[in-house]
């Protein structure tokens, strides 16, 4: 048995908000809109990831999802400019990522990240 995708799922009341953060900010298609549920992705080849941790590194909390840009810069340009808060970051981590956290329109925290 292998693996095929890893999906994750947020409740929300109103999926709809989801666009600005996850398609007009973070640039990602609208692959599935059945109403109740909007799926956000891209066809790029990604590697499947699940990380279990006790917090997010530098003292900060475990957040939600990371999702890896290839500019954290400009990024974080558009989550300003849409209005959204930034709770950590911009740093440049020990480990080799540069990254900010974002909370998205139903609360989740996010981590934007790239690596050096």
């Amino acid at each position: 048995m292998k693996v095929e995708r890893i999906v994750a799922n947020i409740a929300a009341p109103d999926p709809a908000r989801a666009a600005v953060f996850y398609k007009d900010v973070l640039g990602l298609d609208l692959l599935m809109d059945h109403g109740w549920i909007l799926t956000y992705g891209s066809q790029a080849d990604m590697t499947v990831q699940l990380s279990i941790a006790s917090e997010g590194g530098s003292g900060t909390p475990v957040p939600d999802l990371s999702i890896e840009v290839d500019d954290v810069d400009t990024a974080l340009a558009r989550m300003k400019a849409a209005g959204f808060a930034i709770e950590y970051g911009p740093v440049d981590e020990p480990w080799g990522v540069r990254r900010f956290y974002v909370r998205d329109p139903f609360g989740k925290l996010v981590n934007i990240l790239a690596h050096a």
